[in-house]
């Protein structure tokens, strides 16, 4: 057994449905079937595009999440997945994709087997994969501590994903690395219309209305 050396303040996160511990982690009994679960859990999680679904290709054993799993093993695995509902398992010309049993996931694979152009148009394309709200505060602002780690997980259920994306990119436009004037701008967004940041006022005028104005209370000096 190879000793984990624990987990540290850089870790982000990816997030599991309830129903992952409810009911699936007492009822699936084979390593092989929880391992490509939690991997297409994780991997279709950091997805982006209209088809968020791996393909048979993409659970390789040359996938490190894998690792101890032969190609048969990954397949009956996926079977196993498939024949208890976790994954929605798709075949078209010739290929097989696997979504997630979710109402989203449901909908993509009715869409991509009906071959609705919108859904199908990314299918020679590898699933593409994007930092996370956590990864990308890490990367642009500062350390990610478990406080810091819940207002993220608040703020993505107060503001869609893109929304945070553009403030964290405006902060660090502005060369003020802080949660407090990321949030500010959210505020502004939430309170008169995500539209308004397209009038590309005088960036000065806008850094001093964070830093001085009515949002100052919220950034940090």
């Amino acid at each position: 057994m190879n000793k984990f050396a624990g987990f540290d303040s850089s870790e982000t996160f990816t997030r599991l449905p309830e129903a992952f511990f409810h009911t699936l982690l007492k009822d699936i009994d084979d390593l092989g079937e929880l391992k490509v679960t939690l991997y297409a859990l994780w991997r279709i999680e950091h997805m982006e595009g209209t088809l968020r679904a791996l393909s048979g290709a993409d659970f390789g054993t040359d996938r490190p999440q894998l690792a101890g799993l032969s190609d048969d093993e990954i397949s009956t695995a996926l079977d196993r997945a498939a024949a208890r509902g976790t994954l929605v398992r798709v075949e078209k010309q010739e290929a097989v994709y696997y979504f997630l049993n979710s109402p989203r996931g449901r909908a993509a694979a009715q869409a991509f087997s009906s071959g609705d152009p919108d859904a199908t148009k990314d299918a020679s394309l590898p699933p593409q994969e994007h930092p996370n709200v956590f990864a990308l505060y890490e990367a642009n602002i500062g350390p990610l501590t478990p406080m810091m780690a819940e207002s993220l997980r608040d703020a993505e259920q107060e503001y869609p994903e893109e929304w945070i994306r553009e403030a964290i990119g405006l902060a660090v436009q502005n060369n003020k690395r802080s949660w407090r004037y990321t949030e500010a701008i959210l505020i502004r967004w939430k309170e008169e219309g995500h539209g308004k940041k397209q009038d590309r006022r005088d960036s000065k005028e806008d850094r001093r209305r964070y830093v001085e104005g009515e949002f100052a209370d919220h950034v940090e000096h």
